[in-house]
């Protein structure tokens, strides 16, 4: 193939990786503005509204997912910075933090066992393939450390990024709802449970109730995802092994 050739297909993956990213904020932007019509409401999800219009027009269109992807990738990548930028508002409720240690240190075992073996039971129980449980299993870590995590166990990971996806979704839609009917007011248990839950999606919501239980949300979301990346590897070796 000519040199001119392979700049010409070089070129065609840059701009089409470029519309895709573009048409991915349009929608996001739309959503977000659907959800502040509608009062705020979590069931006007930004992430559920934004996704619906994307994935019509790649099932229309018959667009294969990889396409899509490698413009996805570059805002895939940006989840890195928006997650250093929840040091932010860490800082101004440090004290906060800082008090509740042994509580939150007791949440996150227990809600990052139960995430990953709930996951791995309902999963084993509706009959799924093993690589499907390998990559739902870290279904409630943020994408990017889920992703790496299902490759290490033997998940397949573009479809661990759906179920990241999903959870989130649900986590943000139904996680105030079923904080309210439990009765759970305090802003750090319900921003806490958010982000080992929902991870990022969740945090985002928990920001919108309240700057403590965001940040919260993100501190129990980063720290979730590091115990997870340490611990669910080297326990699916001993155990798979």
């Amino acid at each position: 193939m000519s040199d001119i050739g392979i700049k010409l297909i070089y070129w065609d993956r840059v701009f089409e990786a470029g519309f895709w990213i573009l048409l991915t904020l349009f929608f996001y932007y739309l959503a977000l503005r659907i959800q502040r019509a509608l009062g705020g409401t979590p069931l006007a999800n930004p992430v559920l509204l934004a996704s619906a219009p994307i994935i019509a027009l790649l099932s229309a269109a018959d667009i294969w997912v990889g396409d899509y992807q490698m413009g996805g990738q570059a805002l895939i990548w940006l989840l890195g910075p928006a997650t250093v930028g929840l040091a932010v508002p860490l800082y101004r409720n440090f004290a906060r933090v800082r008090s509740t240690l042994v509580p939150m240190a007791v949440s996150l075992v227990v809600g990052s066992a139960v995430a990953v073996l709930s996951a791995v039971l309902i999963g084993d129980a509706m009959g799924a393939s093993l690589e499907t449980v390998r990559s739902l299993a870290p279904k409630s870590v943020t994408t990017p450390i889920a992703m790496g995590i299902a490759e290490e166990i033997g998940g397949y990971a573009p479809l661990t990024a759906a179920f990241v996806i999903i959870t989130g979704i649900i986590g943000a839609v139904f996680g105030a709802m079923f904080f309210n009917l439990c009765r759970i007011g305090d802003p750090r248990a319900r921003g806490f449970a958010m982000g080992i839950a929902a991870h990022g999606i969740g945090t985002a919501r928990a920001f919108q109730e309240d700057e403590v239980s965001g940040t919260f949300s993100g501190v129990a979301m980063a720290l979730n995802g590091i115990v997870t990346a340490l611990v669910l590897p080297l326990l699916w070796l001993a155990f798979a092994g």
